[in-house]
């Protein structure tokens, strides 16, 4: 995740939510997730610690940080 630039990689992508704790996004460009090289479906970024997420589906998560802040990318089953 180190040589990711965050600020590039939200650029390319669709603001979906922002509130207090998490800012989501849509990866509608099928942007390579930097944990495993596979195109994911959403990032998820939490702003606060600690964040609970509440999730309405069963996903493959990756996790990395940037900026002090834990990254979540999505992989839709």
């Amino acid at each position: 995740m180190d040589d990711v630039d965050f600020d590039e990689l939200v650029a390319s992508m669709t603001l979906r939510e922002e509130n207090e704790a998490i800012k989501s996004y849509q990866n509608t460009v099928a942007i390579a997730c930097p944990a495993c090289d596979t195109p994911f479906d959403d990032l998820v970024v939490c702003k606060e610690n600690p964040t609970s997420l509440n999730l309405s589906k069963q996903l493959d998560l990756c996790v990395g940080t940037a900026d002090e802040k834990a990254l979540i990318f999505t992989h839709k089953k």
